[in-house]
């Protein structure tokens, strides 16, 4: 099914249709799983393509990572990805990025000038990205929405000196939340946080959360996911899914799968899917280094498997041989994964933090632990184990769940919305000043 076609504007203005995304460090042609690829990368690319399959069209503005890249790939039906001369054509850790943002920001008015049709709104993801927004704005009158997707200010708070991005970033989130047409947060906590920290006018955000594609993931029975995967059937198996980072809390769920192991006698593997090979040193990244490290010095080494990164094609299968799926973050902005787990069907233990206390509901698709807290991983997934009933139940309603409240058709139906209302908004401010 598809979204309505592209909206009119109130009054008989003309109709939104031309869409500019800019996503600066996460593309949506990159691999799923890398130490820069992840909910953001999703995010865009799903919310793109349920645009387009709508009829609106969508050009796409990530930096160039690699001098292979074409800077125009027509990526799918109205769907452009122009991939921005700006900095070193290879990977750059968005910590580092800021000092490219100015050329990443001339290159887009460029290429924007040159265009038959005008951009009626942008919609920038991450903080660096809406400074490129803001640079549209003052230059060419173009609208802008900003799903920033983490919060300087929460993960100062979560990392403390670990954080290493420019104290610079915080001065420029609070004048973004000022200027944006529309900020969209992903959920009530990213809202509160906004309010909050940086003084955001309440009437000027909006919520919408990230989804999943009922196309790309569905339940799978568990034993035809495992002979696909190669598992063994008899096991009691936990999944943990996404980008390899210390503040993804990897370290915990090993941790209580290990207790899980020692402490309540049940013979647990994990499944940990994603991660980076350092193809410079031939080797594992330093954080995947850290847990291999730690599963072996905790005694289960040959019971965790680190399958690196997976196509999105595949993921359902991972998801489908899990008994419970297990995310344990520091913090989290939103978190697509409990989502997608959910839609196939699984009880998800998460940290309470940021998205996941609005999408995993505690006791019903399955439980909200500490973060950092391994003995509450493996306590609850103990009882999982011994409940193989509740188990079933919480799965069923977390897909329940999922279809109701986050598939991306929906998200991207919320999106248009927000940006037709923007339209409509600077249409009527443009008529008082004219009316002067």
């Amino acid at each position: 099914m598809k979204l309505e076609k592209p909206v009119t504007g109130g009054g008989g203005g003309p109709a939104l249709r031309h869409i500019a995304i800019v996503s600066d460090h996460a593309s949506p042609l990159a691999a799923p799983g890398s130490i820069d690829c992840g909910g953001q990368n999703v995010y865009v690319a799903h919310l793109a393509r349920e645009l387009a399959l709508a009829g609106y069209v969508v050009d796409i503005f990530t930096r160039r990572d690699a001098l292979a890249q074409k800077q125009l790939v027509h990526w799918r039906e109205n769907i452009r990805v122009i991939n921005v001369p700006a900095g070193p054509a290879h990977y750059v850790p968005k910590e580092q990025m800021l000092p490219y943002i100015q050329a990443f920001a001339r290159f887009v008015t460029r290429f924007a000038r040159r265009q038959q049709a005008r951009y009626d709104i942008v919609h920038a993801n991450f903080f660096m990205s809406g400074m490129v927004a803001q640079h549209l704005k003052q230059l060419l009158g173009i609208p802008f929405v900003i799903t920033f997707h983490a919060l300087g200010h929460v993960r100062r708070l979560a990392q403390g000196a670990a954080d290493a991005f420019p104290p610079a970033r915080l001065r420029i989130e609070s004048m973004l939340m000022r200027q944006a047409d529309r900020i969209i947060a992903e959920c009530a906590q990213d809202r509160l946080d906004m309010e909050q920290l940086y003084g955001a006018a309440p009437e000027r955000i909006a919520v919408a959360p990230c989804g999943f594609d009922p196309e790309e993931l569905w339940p799978v029975d568990a034993p035809e996911a495992r002979t696909r995967l190669g598992l063994a059937q008899e096991k009691f198996i936990v999944l943990q899914l996404g980008r390899m980072v210390p503040r993804k809390g990897v370290d915990t769920v090993i941790q209580g799968v290990a207790m899980l192991r020692s402490r309540h006698g049940i013979d647990a593997e994990l499944l940990v899917v994603g991660g980076d090979f350092d193809q410079r040193h031939g080797r594992d990244s330093p954080e995947m280094i850290r847990l291999r490290t730690l599963a072996c010095q905790l005694g289960i080494g040959e019971h965790v498997r680190f399958t690196g990164q997976q196509p999105r094609s595949e993921l359902r299968y991972f998801y489908g041989a899990a008994d419970a799926f297990v995310t344990t973050p520091w913090y989290e902005p939103f978190g697509i994964t409990p989502v997608e787990a959910m839609a196939c069907a699984r009880p998800v233990i998460g940290s309470e933090v940021g998205g996941i206390k609005s999408t995993v509901v505690d006791g019903l698709t399955g439980f909200l632990i500490p973060s950092r807290d391994p003995q509450a991983v493996a306590e609850r997934l103990a009882v999982l184990h011994h409940d193989p009933l509740l188990a079933r139940s919480m799965g069923n309603a977390g897909l329940r769940r999922a279809y109701e409240h986050y598939t991306w058709r929906a998200v991207a139906q919320q999106a248009a919305a927000i940006y037709a209302s923007v339209l409509e908004e600077t249409r009527h401010a443009r008529a008082d000043l004219s009316s002067i």
